[in-house]
């Protein structure tokens, strides 16, 4: 097995953020009253409750890195996820970086930034 680290991110309702992220394709492997967990292939996101929380005041945030970005963000497009500079959700366009990475910006309801990157063969 290889080393691996998890995300926890916040959600106001986790049913609004389990919709969210099955739109983009992920399962849901575990659910209770504190704890969330989502799949999508090797990405795993777990969510803990948050219901205080104001979206346009968090600062949570991920990096997915992913082997098909095309593919993630064909998801976001047919989940009706608006390109936008304002609200949430809503995302920024894949562009190559200063760094040489391709990345694209993903904000969801609760204002977690999602970060997601093609890997490089």
């Amino acid at each position: 097995m290889t080393d691996s680290a998890t995300p926890n991110l916040p959600a106001r309702d986790f049913a609004a953020s389990e919709a969210f992220y099955h739109a983009l394709g992920f399962s849901t492997s575990d659910k209770g009253d504190g704890w969330m967990i989502l799949e999508r292939g090797d990405a795993t996101l777990e969510f803990f409750p948050f219901p205080d929380l104001d979206p346009l005041g968090s600062s949570f945030g991920c990096c997915l890195r992913l082997d098909d970005l095309d593919a993630m963000m064909n998801a976001v497009r047919a989940a009706g996820i608006a390109e936008a500079e304002q609200g949430h959700p809503r995302f920024h366009a894949p562009r190559r970086e200063a760094s040489g990475l391709t990345i694209a910006y993903l904000l969801d309801p609760d204002g977690t930034l999602l970060r997601l990157i093609q890997n490089e063969d």
